[in-house]
């Protein structure tokens, strides 16, 4: 008895950059409405990373890793991956393999990110310890900010707890009744 196996060929969605039209790569990868050309960034193949027995972990921390450069990013704007896709005008889900590590985006598309995010191409290419310190400078450069951070370490957490929630209320525009 044999069994016939139907191949099923996936079929890639696309967005047209022009016209906004959504729909299959055709053959001739031309848009079915405006007839220009489909482009759409592949991400590049990453290659296996060979492991070293005696590498240290602290190695591994240093390399730049725009995976976590985009999560981290993104999660500070408070922004959800559906929101950043949206403002890339690319689906959630390369998003998705960006943040997972699954896909490498091409230059242009860092460009884009880098736009959606408002935050300069660098900011993706550094590396977690080095975003963290150009954080601190910029946080510690307003004489405002500076101030209250040498006020803070005197406080205990019940207090900085309640400074930080009276802060995000005038920040809301919420006005606290006594």
């Amino acid at each position: 008895m044999a069994t016939m196996l139907a191949t099923v060929e996936a079929r890639e969605v696309l967005r047209c950059e022009h016209c906004s039209l959504v729909q299959f790569r055709t053959s001739n990868s031309l848009c079915r409405r405006c007839h220009k050309p489909l482009e759409i960034e592949e991400p590049e193949p990453q290659l296996p990373q060979l492991v070293v027995a005696n590498a240290s972990a602290t190695a591994a921390e240093d390399e730049i890793n725009v995976a976590r450069a985009v999560r981290d990013i993104r999660r500070v704007r408070g922004l959800s991956q559906r929101q950043l896709a949206g403002r890339m005008q690319v689906p959630r889900t390369y998003i998705s393999k960006i943040e997972n590590a699954k896909a490498m985006p091409t230059l242009s598309s860092l460009e884009r990110l880098a736009q959606a995010l408002e935050v300069d191409i660098c900011a993706l290419l550094r590396d977690a310890k080095s975003r963290a310190q150009a954080e601190t400078i910029a946080i510690m450069s307003d004489p405002f900010l500076a101030e209250i951070a040498s006020l803070v370490s005197q406080l205990d957490p019940f207090q900085r707890s309640m400074v930080l929630n009276q802060v995000r209320e005038m920040a809301s525009g919420r006005r606290r009744t006594a």
